[in-house]
């Protein structure tokens, strides 16, 4: 990987999506020229940023890479010369399900990487709890892991679920991950008590800056998320986190202090498994 650019301005985008594709598409536009405007050069999209219904139910805008959800991602990467992280999308598969897909986006329009979520929401938190959820009843599983190269280092892709999975930033980490993203849709019973913590124990385990932009509020009458968006940085310090509304922040992800915490503390070196 190419030597890293010190500093890099990250933006993550809250937001309250629902199952009108153009309305969402709209307020992924503003959001973007916002980012942008603050100076940011990666920008970040929470889960089902373009579409989102509650699990299990059918999804009418499944598209293929080449789709409009994506066109618009790489229309919006070139028009403000970002690096452009989609959340995720929901892309079509031949068998009638589809994967919950996120894509990396080039500042200049070109599709940088692409990630399939691995571990999906199977759980049943009936009663004082929330819900039921079968992810599975519509989504088919990934099975690679994802760094893309970056200006700034490796960033590892992940989605959501996956964040109760240690052993899969281990591996980003491991193969040169010094930036771990995990766009979401946390619900707000797991939300409340386990995504704060959870991102920061994935920081500072793998002594990486972590982007979590997420879904807030309710999307229907059956569905809301926690919302709570943040950026952490390796020491597990929170950078910034978003109130309880959609919007954009922002935080320098400083690399010199990275590389300080990695050589006083070389974790990562002395893993013996």
């Amino acid at each position: 990987m190419a030597a890293p650019a010190r500093v890099v301005r990250a933006a993550v985008v809250q937001l309250c999506s629902t199952d009108d594709l153009a309305f969402n598409l709209r307020a992924a536009r503003e959001a973007v020229a916002d980012a942008a405007g603050r100076g940011a050069s990666l920008v970040a999209f929470p889960e089902n940023f373009a579409f989102l219904r509650r699990e299990g139910d059918p999804v009418p805008c499944a598209q293929d890479l080449d789709g409009e959800i994506v066109g618009t991602l790489r229309d919006l990467a070139r028009k403000h010369g970002v690096l452009l992280l989609g959340g995720t999308f929901p892309e079509r598969r031949d068998d009638g399900r589809i994967h919950n897909t996120s894509v990396l986006v080039a500042p200049d329009g070109a599709v940088a990487a692409v990630y399939r979520k691995i571990h999906l929401f199977d759980v049943d938190l009936s009663g004082a709890l929330g819900g039921s959820y079968r992810e599975s009843a519509l989504v088919a599983p990934g099975s690679e892991l994802v760094v893309a190269d970056t200006p700034w280092g490796g960033l590892g892709l992940s989605v959501c679920y996956d964040l109760r999975f240690p052993e899969l930033y281990r591996e980003l980490a491991r193969r040169g991950a010094r930036i771990l993203a995990v766009p979401s849709a946390f619900t707000r019973e797991t939300g409340r008590d386990h995504w704060e913590v959870l991102l920061r124990a994935r920081a500072i385990e793998n002594q990486a800056f972590v982007l979590a932009p997420a879904q807030w509020g309710a999307h229907s009458a059956e569905r809301a998320s926690h919302g709570r968006s943040m950026i952490v940085d390796p020491w597990g310090v929170v950078l910034a986190q978003a109130p309880d509304r959609p919007c954009v922040i922002t935080a320098d992800l400083d690399l010199d202090h990275q590389e300080r915490i990695r050589r006083a503390l070389p974790a990562l070196q002395h893993r013996r498994l």
